[in-house]
């Protein structure tokens, strides 16, 4: 079968590109994903609403793959007015079974809408993080109540086992998300191989490149990328070990131009290939994001996405470097090593707490901690690793409430200490140095101003200042933007 595909140019806004001969589109075969063959194109499922179903209807109408996010998904009221996550509960647990509620039903009407507009083409999926808090008992209420309408299922952000499972019971394609064949192959002997027929892809995730939470080991530095083609060819040769000649893999992080991907097209090392886009599909008509979010990434620079350890999942993410990124790396930095009795060389003292009681650090230490308190960063607060950060009394106060109002949406979560099973606990400090991440991205999704707000992206976001599609702050619709990258650009 070949790509059928009906060019319009008032959709290149570029005079200089000369793309009529279509050559490039005759490489572009159509993919098998979930039981249909669709473009080889993949709309990057982004948690908190940054995908819904009006943007995964329109990549399924242009007969691609779109997915809509099971992580948080907003839910509307009969009048189709927003209904904003309130939580009416007083413990952290009630509110937990607030939060896998509004993600089922939210989960739901997303499907909905997405089945409707997509009008029986492509295909329509959804992504969940394994980690995140009830991620199985969400998805599983997702396909309960939207029976036919999901055709796959993406999920990362952890090793998810159990979703192969899942899968076979709802009778849905499973998509797991991993980032080296030795993730795939653990899940393979597991437990895909038990139900091997209703495996869709394999998506490899780059590590380096994609937004949001990345899949780094402790053996791969996150300062040194490695190529994507020879992790991709490992998978495919494991792959076709296993008799999985014939699934695709989809390529997801780092793609913009097709063209730049011209030797992966018909690569028997590489196999059947597909391309998730997560990042330009933020910058379209049907695009949930907010104004303020659109135009902010049309002013990206190269090297403004900042690869971060700060997430309370644990994992690395990428996201742009703004004002809340900043004052995370500077609260870090203002960060000392504390004993509660003098030992070693800690045999300084610092006053800590309302009672002022002495805590014990070095000498040079002393010296660095009274220069932020003079500077205003006069409260201190202690981590789970012996260390005490400095940051203002509005700060402190705001890092405490947040922890406070912790609803469990993770699975394990760093900050708040809160685990979503056994004894509801991690066993370990909250730490103030990480960040409540329900409370940002639902911020940012609803229109909050960006700089302040953790603003996930791929390290190719600055291309939207670069490429000619673009200019003048042109914003294409789903169509024209799928149009676009079909011709390699």
């Amino acid at each position: 079968m070949r790509v059928q595909y009906d060019y319009n140019p008032a959709f290149n806004t570029d005079d200089s590109l000369d793309i009529s001969d279509m050559a490039f589109i005759d490489k572009l075969k159509p993919v098998l994903l979930s039981g249909k063959e669709c473009l080889p194109i993949v709309e990057g499922g982004k948690g908190i609403g940054a995908t819904n179903g009006r943007s995964t209807g329109a990549f399924a109408e242009a007969g691609a793959v779109g997915t809509f996010s099971g992580v948080n998904p907003d839910r509307y009221d009969e009048n189709g007015k927003l209904i904003p996550p309130v939580y009416h509960s007083k413990t952290r647990r009630e509110k937990h079974e607030e939060l896998v509620q509004m993600g089922i039903e939210g989960g739901i009407q997303q499907a909905k809408i997405a089945h409707d507009i997509s009008g029986g083409k492509g295909r329509i999926h959804v992504n969940v993080l394994w980690e995140m808090g009830g991620a199985q008992r969400v998805l599983e209420g997702i396909l309960e109540g939207a029976k036919g309408l999901v055709h796959g299922v993406t999920c990362g952000a952890g090793m998810p086992y159990k979703l192969s499972e899942i899968a076979g019971r709802y009778n849905v394609y499973y998509h797991p998300i991993v980032s080296s064949m030795r993730a795939f192959r653990a899940l393979w002997k597991r437990a895909y191989h038990k139900n091997p027929e209703l495996l869709g892809s394999v998506v490899y995730e780059d590590p380096w490149l994609a937004g949001g939470h990345n899949g780094l080991s402790n053996s791969e530095d996150p300062e040194r990328p490695e190529d994507p083609y020879p992790r991709v060819r490992e998978i495919r040769t494991f792959m076709n070990e296993v008799g999985l000649n014939n699934v695709p893999i989809i390529m997801a992080g780092g793609a913009w131009y097709l063209r730049d991907w011209e030797h992966w097209l018909e690569n028997p090392e590489i196999g059947p290939i597909a391309f998730q886009f997560g990042t330009r599909p933020l910058l379209t008509q049907e695009s949930p994001i907010p104004e303020g979010w659109k135009k902010r990434l049309l002013t990206l620079k190269e090297g403004d996405v900042f690869l971060n350890h700060f997430s309370p999942t644990g994992f690395y993410s990428s996201a742009v470097n703004n004002d809340f990124i900043k004052e995370l790396r500077a609260r870090n930095d203002r960060q000392i090593p504390y004993a509660a009795e003098p030992e070693g060389v800690m045999t300084e003292t610092i006053p800590f707490g309302p009672r002022k009681r002495p805590i014990y650090v070095e000498p040079q230490d002393k010296v660095r901690a009274e220069q932020w308190i003079k500077e205003g960063y006069d409260e201190l607060m202690k981590t789970p690793d012996s260390t005490v950060i400095f940051v203002t009394k509005e700060k402190s106060e705001e890092i405490t409430v947040d922890q406070i109002e912790c609803m469990g949406c993770l699975s394990h979560c760093r900050f708040s200490n809160w685990k979503d099973h056994d004894d509801f606990t991690t066993g370990k400090k909250a730490d103030p140095r990480s960040f409540c991440i329900q409370k940002t991205l639902q911020d940012i999704i609803h229109g909050k101003p960006v700089d302040n707000q953790l603003m996930f992206s791929g390290h190719n976001a600055y291309k939207f200042g670069t490429d000619p599609f673009y200019k003048n702050g042109f914003i294409p619709s789903v169509k024209q933007l799928v149009e676009r990258i079909m011709t390699g650009d």
